[in-house]
């Protein structure tokens, strides 16, 4: 007795549902990346710059504000009392980057006299945020 011949079923992949849940993981890392680099100080409107450069470790921001109002890490703060509140948040044996958000319409000697205050702090370094062209 023979056995008729069978045709040979040929399985298949479908791997639309592994792009999708693919896609779904790439999509949730790109957007909990963004908040990992948005700047923490007050939101101000930066001036352009073409060779601006994102820093890697942000610990404090200064913000000025177009009125001149002065903010250490969102607090209000005095430009007299930047030095001594910059030194208590930076640990003795560690260097600092301080960030300077100044909105482009601040005046320039508002931002002098901030700077000026910061660079009378040992191990610390300045930076001014700008927004690329």
């Amino acid at each position: 007795m023979r056995i008729p011949d069978e045709q040979d079923v040929q399985g298949e992949i479908n791997i639309v549902p592994m792009i999708d849940a693919i896609f779904s993981i790439l999509a949730f890392f790109i957007v909990s990346s963004i908040s990992l680099i948005r700047s923490e100080g007050l939101p101000v409107n930066l001036p352009s710059a073409k060779t601006t450069e994102s820093q890697k470790v942000a610990q404090i921001n200064v913000t000025i504000q177009p009125d001149g109002k002065v903010f250490l890490n969102k607090q209000p703060i005095e430009v007299n009392g930047l030095q001594g509140a910059v030194t208590k948040l930076i640990p003795n044996s560690e260097q600092g980057m301080v960030i300077i958000n100044a909105d482009e319409k601040v005046s320039h000697g508002i931002v002098v006299s901030v700077m000026d205050e910061l660079r009378q702090i040992k191990g610390v370094g300045l930076a001014i945020s700008a927004k690329k062209k």
